[in-house]
């Protein structure tokens, strides 16, 4: 491995209002104040990303990836004011290229396939063909005014969520393998042709044909078998789902001839973004130790800052409060590029940062940190099955999503259907509250801030209450129980996690939840012929618009105003 990729959108959200933020991607409308670029905004921004760019290039990352190719291509059909706004853009870029180079750092660009304004809208149109012939001009024309681009990263399965705007927003244009493919067969030539890289992402929301891309071998091979050029790589999350917990390693690193990056996300988005440790030391030595048969891998992309939509507004490698993001992005480089053990990769941490002192305890904190999450956040049971809904992965976490903890009748229903072991449940969530208790007390001995550690014990004793509700006989003491914990914890902690309560009666047995589930849902990669074929993927689709998912209790509202939308994975 030699390419040893982060992502770099940390210092373009120090002015973002403290409330949620879609963390997926630049928020290009905020760095704009009456269509213009603000001169000491971006002052900052320059100032942020050169101290970035330095520290990251000290821990030993060589490459960054900024958002996104839409604001480097000043189309000639756009209105003279959004091509003013993008020359704009395009100089402030050549500032940040100029500040990457200095520091030895290469730069890929992400765009998504495909993004739109009005006038793409009238010019491209929805077909794939269109939409890739013009943005192999668009690269054509940006990988000529830009030697600094190394290349680009293409996501063509998730598109900008409901809450993105500006002048651009992304649409999922490729609905297929055979479309996928002449994408790129259309955009290698140009990519060799410079000499730049062509990042692909098999990442997927479910979506069409091709929303199965990253597990489904019939999928990966329609789509890149013989497709065999020096420009193109493929870029894969580690599991086949979202950056979850207890998912084994991607099948198609082993596959595949192609060049591979591996991504990985040391800022958690599922696991509290930073707002507390959320180590990931042991899970990745075992993504890297099971990747070693895995021909043509090229690097990593650690995600130190993208991803989610949630109010936790700790910036990586820009501030203190980065800490625990920035240990996990450091262990993580270690692990893959000098091939050190997990207790190897934090003690170079631990001299880099602290110099001395008791290494002991701070190898026990890190390695409890991961203990606690896999015990407390998730459900052991539950994460361990295998489990698929149409083209999707079923994630291993339920329960809490973002910065919303799910805690509802449609819930216990479902985790009762499938965990057995009640009682080890709830075993394992009470130790993961009293290793928080041992963890609290290394902390204040290490000087590590140990508020961020009651925070998580705030967050957790609402999660130990949910399991019992889960996982116990349903009574009024387990109902107040559970209802005093959320009280206290909004009490306490109001503005960082929301915690959706919906304890009403649910006149379905668990008998018939696990038929309902035995339909919906199966512990196969492959598709069934008639459950999937006909009734998951077909009639599921056919009935979307009409299925009033907005309605239903079982869905929060969050579920439908953030990302693409629950009903985008009914496509």
């Amino acid at each position: 491995m030699n390419l040893f990729i982060i992502d770099g959108i940390g210092p373009f959200f120090r002015r973002h209002p403290k409330l949620r933020a879609n963390w997926s991607k630049i928020p290009f409308s905020q760095l704009e104040k009456e269509d213009r670029l603000p001169p000491a905004l971006w002052e900052e921004i320059h100032s942020d990303f050169a101290t970035f760019c330095a520290r990251v290039r000290a821990v030993g990352y060589n490459a960054v990836t900024l958002d996104d190719l839409a604001h480097l291509y000043p189309h000639n059909t756009y209105a003279p004011e959004l091509r003013n706004k993008i020359e704009a853009y395009r100089a402030e870029y050549r500032r940040l290229f100029e500040t990457a180079r200095a520091n030895q750092l290469a730069v890929y660009i992400t765009t998504d396939v495909m993004f739109y304004n009005p006038a793409l809208d009238r010019e491209v149109g929805r077909k794939p063909a269109a939409a890739a012939a013009f943005l192999a001009c668009v690269l054509d024309r940006v990988f000529a005014d830009f030697a600094e681009i190394a290349g680009v990263i293409l996501r063509i399965g998730e598109s900008d969520g409901h809450d993105v705007r500006g002048d651009f927003r992304s649409r999922l244009v490729i609905r297929s393998p055979r479309q996928a493919r002449a994408l790129l067969s259309a955009l290698l030539p140009v990519a060799e042709r410079h000499g730049r890289l062509l990042i692909f992402r098999t990442w997927s929301v479910g979506a069409y044909r091709i929303g199965d891309l990253m597990w489904n071998r019939d999928t990966f091979d329609a789509t890149f078998a013989g497709l065999d050029s020096p420009a193109l790589v493929l870029s894969m999350k580690y599991g086949e789902s979202d950056f979850f917990r207890y998912l084994p390693l991607n099948r198609h690193f082993m596959r595949s001839d192609h060049q591979k990056l591996i991504e990985l996300q040391t800022r958690r988005e599922y696991e509290g973004c930073g707002e507390f440790p959320s180590f990931v030391g042991g899970d990745y030595a075992a993504y890297r130790d099971a990747l070693q048969k895995a021909r043509n891998m090229l690097g990593i992309v650690a995600w130190c800052q993208t991803g989610g939509w949630t109010p936790f507004h700790r910036l990586s490698y820009l501030e203190p409060a980065g800490l625990w993001n920035e240990i996990n992005t450091e262990v993580t480089l270690y692990l893959f590029r000098d091939g050190l053990s997990v207790e190897g990769a934090l003690r170079k941490v631990f001299t880099a940062r602290y110099g001395s002192g008791r290494w002991d305890l701070f190898l026990e904190f890190f390695e409890t940190s991961e203990r606690v999450i896999k015990q407390g956040l998730y459900v052991r049971e539950f994460a361990q099955r295998k489990l698929f809904f149409r083209r999707l992965r079923v994630p291993p976490l339920l329960t809490v999503h973002w910065d919303q903890i799910l805690i509802t009748s449609y819930i216990r229903k479902l985790l009762r259907a499938f965990v057995i072991d009640h009682a080890r449940a709830i075993a394992e969530m009470d130790a993961a509250l009293r290793a928080l208790d041992r963890m609290e007390a290394l902390a204040v001995e290490l000087g590590l801030p140990a508020e961020d550690i009651r925070f998580q014990r705030a967050v957790f004793s609402v999660l130990q209450a949910a399991r019992r509700y889960y996982f116990s006989e349903f009574t009024d003491e387990v109902r107040a129980a559970l209802l005093e914990a959320v009280a206290a914890y909004r009490r306490r902690d109001g503005r960082a996690y929301t915690v959706n309560v919906d304890l009403g009666p649910l006149r379905i047995s668990r008998r018939r939840m696990r038929r309902i589930a035995t339909v919906l849902l199966r512990d196969q990669r492959g598709y069934r012929r008639l459950l999937d074929h006909v009734v998951t993927l077909r009639l599921l689709s056919w009935l979307r618009p009409v299925l009033g998912l907005s309605r239903m209790r079982a869905l929060p509202d969050f579920a439908h105003e953030r990302a693409m939308g629950l009903d985008s994975v009914l496509r």
